[in-house]
C-alpha cells in the first residue's frame, strides 16, 4: 500500500478474544526478518518503487478490537 511517498508492508495478525498473548506480540524477530526479506525481494522486482521509503506496519486484531501499529519495526539494514 502506498502512503504518499512511502511503500507500506502490512502484516495482519488475528487472535481470538480469549487468547493469553495479544496479536501484536506474535510478530517476533523471526517473523520480522521474514517480512523484511520478502519486502527486499518485492522491491528487487518492482523498480517503480525504487525511490520510495519503506515502512512496516502491523494490524493486530484481538477478538473484536483492532490496533494499527504504524512503523511497528524497522530493518537493521537501512537500505530498505
Amino acid at each position: 500500500m502506498l502512503d504518499e511517498d512511502c511503500l507500506v508492508f502490512v502484516e495482519v495478525r488475528y487472535r481470538g478474544a480469549r487468547r493469553i498473548s495479544p496479536a501484536s506480540l506474535t510478530v517476533d524477530t523471526r517473523k520480522q526478518r521474514k517480512l523484511i526479506r520478502t519486502a527486499a525481494m518485492y522491491l528487487a522486482y518492482r523498480s517503480r518503487f525504487a525511490d520510495c521509503k519503506v515502512r512496516f506496519d502491523v494490524a493486530a486484531i484481538d477478538g473484536e478490537s483492532m490496533q494499527w501499529l504504524r512503523d511497528a519495526f524497522r530493518p537493521a539494514d537501512a537500505s530498505l
